[in-house]
């Protein structure tokens, strides 16, 4: 039987005044991506597994599985995402701009807008890219 639920996306957008390469180490490297988003064990190699791990709640043990899917050094990183069964693939996009670079990351594969998990992924990387936007700040 094949599921035919339709898909959800989630797309947030921002312009960044540093360039492809600063936002690019924050995106890949372990420490950093610790600095703005979660403890993992991260790196940057097609097929690698790997867990972002955050503080466990009711029902959750705040481990979230991953598997990076694309590596295209300062344009593309994407990696799968699953946790509670939710199952969705993040993708970071990296332009440059002439004062910096728009970013642009996407989730996908939200059952419906009404889904709580879509509900919470929204506020959560808004938070979250607000926290990227001052790690790359504070980059040397």
């Amino acid at each position: 039987m094949t599921n035919t639920t339709p898909r959800r996306t989630l797309v947030i957008e921002r312009e960044i005044p540093h360039p492809p390469e600063k936002i690019w180490r924050a995106l890949t490297q372990s420490p950093l991506i610790e600095d703005w988003l979660m403890k993992n064990d991260f790196q940057p190699v097609v097929g690698h597994r790997f867990t972002f791990r955050a503080r466990p709640m009711p029902n959750w043990n705040g481990v979230i599985d991953c598997e990076v899917l694309v590596v295209e050094p300062n344009l593309r990183l994407s990696y799968g995402w699953g946790s509670l069964g939710l199952e969705s693939v993040v993708t970071w996009t990296l332009t440059p701009t002439k004062d910096g670079t728009h970013v642009r990351m996407e989730q996908s594969g939200f059952r419906s807008e009404e889904d709580a998990s879509y509900k919470g992924a929204s506020y959560g990387w808004q938070k979250f890219i607000g926290s990227l936007e001052r790690v790359v700040r504070g980059m040397d």
